[in-house]
């Protein structure tokens, strides 16, 4: 060969060369244009089938979690092609898969590795595509022709690969930066919903609503174990029907859910109704369920419960959704620790008013029995001074005996119900005021709530130390607070203020502690403020028992201490008790 026709053919190499790069650098443009990353494989593959003049092609990925290679995007496959799953190692894919190397067939008929797509295909052009060294997926395309790729195809195809390798990671991690960017925006908003709630029915179902549209579940439900701790018991659920709802429970020890609840990790079934670890697979075709994501509700180091997922159609939740629903699970089961604690207070509550009535009943009865008995022994003393004698035979005499039994009889029980009255008697000890008053501030904090009334707290914190009980204390503090809040029907504030005084409002030797109860309400007019603490046989109070404010004064005289009231109709009210400092306890 001359001279002349070396260069010539140097140079029609470095054409050839020339036009492959300024192909691949157009077709770079191409595949770069989307950060979606379906729509990236789908170009990826339209180009190759385009640059190779394939009849048709397919991107292939390595699915992470099943070891299965899965079309992604293709180009002149029919659906159920488009659908065939391949192990690495199977098939001329599967090969490049597994070793990393191209594959170029002239005729796949003779070639035993190949597993046939489509009917027509002859001839197949296959190469890896590596994401940082590791072989991710395979580039495919066929033809309908034999021997239909040349060396200058796989060149091409190889460096279509490298930079869709790249595309494919970049959009990867754009995808999952947009989805983690979303789900934590979302996690944001719904946490503010899962807390709001006060009820736990309420909570249940919230949670299991916000999860759902979250995830964008099919089904979502929640399962808290019982008190036992054996048994998984279905509490709420979102987008289920009434059949799925009436489930039976499931056993700690004998479930896939059980299982999850003892190790606390989350768990992932590609189909349960396919799976035989899944308990209920019929119910799961009727409900159209596929996929399922469940995740362990935890709260301080101890699973009471579990949150699942479920999708309509197949679907491999990414590690980001595994942990935005796990964080979710955090936050929701603090929301239902937190609707459990606010029904155990609403309980305390309920036997704190319970307390209330029978401690009213008690000293209503002690006051009838004070006020019978004096009746009763003027009575008595008349009778006796009548000094009515009858002949035995002469009736009155039974009448009169019976007269004077039925007088001591009712002498006895008036006694009996004095001495019971006396044995209630407050049995004295130092008492924390600020620590009583902020623990019963978190007791009706959530009744004021509901009743559109606004707590304000002005307690000093170096309180001194007062001598009393605290249980009779603090019903009459709480008489007061709802007191204040049944004067306040429309809403309004409700202030609690302490302070130290003295004998004459000095504040250098503090001689008690003043409580101030003031709300925004209705006010009182002058009479109702002369009778408000009143025996509990004389109160004008038009609505409840009215026994509230007596109860006050019984519990503060009974203390030593004193109770001042100031009031106008339309203004509202301020009550203050004032009782004396325990002077042996550090101030």
């Amino acid at each position: 060969m001359d001279a002349d026709s070396k260069i010539r053919e140097e140079l029609s190499e470095l054409q050839a060369r020339y036009d492959r790069l300024k192909l691949l650098y157009q077709v770079s443009g191409v595949i770069h244009s989307t950060l979606d990353p379906q729509e990236a494989l789908q170009l990826i593959v339209d180009e190759a089938v385009a640059l190779a003049g394939a009849s048709s092609g397919s991107t292939v990925l390595v699915n992470p979690n099943t070891g299965f290679l899965e079309i992604h995007a293709s180009r002149g496959l029919s659906e159920t092609a488009a659908g065939i799953k391949l192990l690495v190692g199977e098939g001329i894919t599967g090969w490049v898969a597994r070793t990393g190397r191209p594959a170029r067939v002239g005729d796949v008929h003779q070639d035993p590795r190949y597993i046939m797509v489509r009917e027509q295909v002859r001839s197949e052009l296959a190469v890896p595509l590596e994401v940082r060294g590791e072989v991710r997926g395979v580039l495919n395309v066929d033809s309908d022709r034999p021997n239909a790729f040349t060396d200058e195809h796989q060149e091409l195809l190889e460096g279509l690969a490298l930079q869709s390798a790249r595309v494919i990671q970049n959009t990867w991690l754009y995808e999952q930066l947009r989805l983690k960017v979303r789900l934590s925006e979302s996690l944001v908003k719904v946490s503010r919903a899962i807390n709001s709630p006060l009820t736990l029915d309420d909570a249940l179902h919230t949670i299991t609503r916000e999860a759902a549209v979250l995830m964008h579940a099919r089904v979502c439900s929640l399962m808290l174990l019982d008190e036992t701790g054996q048994w998984l018991e279905l509490r709420a659920s979102h987008g289920a029907s009434p059949a799925y709802t009436h489930k039976p429970r499931l056993h700690v020890n004998e479930s896939l859910l059980g299982a999850l609840v003892r190790r606390q990790k989350p768990l992932q079934v590609e189909n349960v109704q396919t799976s035989s670890r899944y308990q209920h697979r019929e119910m799961a075709r009727r409900e159209g369920l596929v996929s399922l994501l469940s995740v362990p509700l935890v709260y301080t180091s101890k699973a009471i419960g579990a949150l699942s997922v479920y999708t309509a159609a197949p679907y491999q939740f990414s590690n980001e959704e595994v942990r935005i629903l796990s964080a979710f699970a955090e936050l929701s089961a603090i929301a239902i620790e937190k609707a459990r604690v606010y029904e155990r207070l609403v309980d305390v509550e309920e036997e704190l008013r319970h307390r209330e009535k029978l401690s009213a009943l008690g000293l209503l009865a002690a006051e009838v029995a004070h006020e019978i008995r004096n009746p009763l022994t003027v009575l008595k003393m008349l009778y006796h001074s009548l000094d009515l004698r009858f002949p035995p035979e002469d009736p009155r005499a039974k009448d009169a005996r019976i007269i004077d039994e039925k007088i001591g009889h009712l002498n006895k029980i008036v006694e009996q119900i004095l001495d019971f009255a006396r044995s209630t008697e407050p049995q004295f000890t130092t008492v924390n005021l600020a620590q009583l008053i902020e623990e019963l501030c978190l007791l009706v904090r959530h009744k004021l709530k509901q009743q559109n009334i606004q707590l304000v707290r002005r307690l000093r914190p170096d309180l001194p130390a007062v001598n009393g009980e605290a249980t009779q204390i603090e019903q009459a503090l709480l008489n007061l607070i709802l007191n204040a809040a049944e004067a306040m029907p429309q809403g309004g504030t409700l202030t609690l203020t302490t302070r130290a005084v003295g004998p004459h409002r000095s504040r250098a030797q503090p001689s008690h502690v003043a409580i101030d109860v003031k709300d925004t309400g209705l006010g009182m007019t002058e009479e109702f403020r002369r009778r408000a603490f009143r025996s509990l046989l004389q109160t004008t109070k038009s609505k409840g028992t009215g026994l509230g404010l007596a109860i006050v004064a019984r519990v503060v005289e009974t203390h030593r201490g004193k109770v001042k009231i100031k009031s106008r109709p339309g203004v509202g009210t301020t009550i203050s008790i004032f009782l004396p400092i325990n002077a042996a306890a550090p101030a």
